[in-house]
């Protein structure tokens, strides 16, 4: 039988760091996915499902110890702490926030290679309950994973990738100002011209689709220089 290829996902911001664990580890047998930064490890996620997220604590933008959070909370993946802050404390609020192990730089491949396995081991012996990437909000039920948006009497409501793309973006970030760029972001990457109105034209539509199933709902909002909003709660459902 053949044997299963385990993904990583690396996110660090130190290029050479990324280059190398990248490289020991796919020569080790993994399947390996990089990003430098939250932002980009979210589009990786939309892509791919890792096995073990390692993960650096110092990240610009939001940090390690934050990202870390809304992995254990919103995909219950076994991450690995990866930082250059080794005193009790910190470990201790890494574990308790929600990772698995914790390894001090400067660290020996081999060791980073072993705890990877121990870990994998451990969440391989007692499998993780995949978390739902289906999250309810008003009167509709998104199903991240299947893609769908459906009313909460299970009727499918047409969207289009673009759309369903913006959609995910507002379902995980519930009542958070996402400006135009984040979303540009989030949704296309950078390649995206600053200038793209994509974003209104997008909001526009799965507005008046969301309004025509839900009148009067208003749950995309526009905040004056400042950017969109998705107004309702939204809960996670099984």
């Amino acid at each position: 039988m053949e044997k299963e290829t385990k993904t990583i996902l690396i996110v660090d911001d130190d290029p050479e760091i990324r280059r190398l664990v990248g490289d020991f580890l796919h020569r080790e047998g993994f399947d390996v996915e990089l990003a430098q930064d939250g932002r980009d490890m979210d589009k990786a996620l939309e892509r791919v499902r890792p096995d073990l997220v390692i993960l650096d604590l110092m990240l610009p933008g939001e940090d390690g110890l934050s990202i870390c959070r809304r992995l254990a909370s919103e995909r219950r993946l076994p991450v690995l702490m990866l930082t250059a802050k080794g005193d009790e404390t910190d470990r201790v609020v890494g574990l308790e926030i929600g990772a698995d192990d914790y390894v001090v730089k400067p660290f020996g491949p081999r060791e980073l290679l072993a705890r990877v396995r121990a870990l994998l081991r451990r969440t391989g012996a007692q499998p993780l309950q995949l978390a739902s990437r289906r999250y309810a909000f008003d009167r509709f039920v998104a199903d991240l994973d299947a893609r769908q948006l459906r009313t909460e009497e299970g009727g499918l409501v047409a969207l289009t990738s673009a759309e369903f793309d913006l959609l995910a973006c507002f379902v995980l970030r519930p009542r958070r100002v996402l400006s135009r760029d984040q979303i540009l972001d989030w949704t296309h990457g950078r390649s995206a011209d600053p200038f793209d109105r994509t974003v209104d034209i997008l909001v526009s539509r799965v507005r008046k689709k969301l309004d025509s199933l839900s009148p009067g709902c208003n749950l995309i909002n526009t905040v004056r220089n400042g950017g969109y909003l998705l107004s309702a709660p939204v809960r996670q459902v099984s």
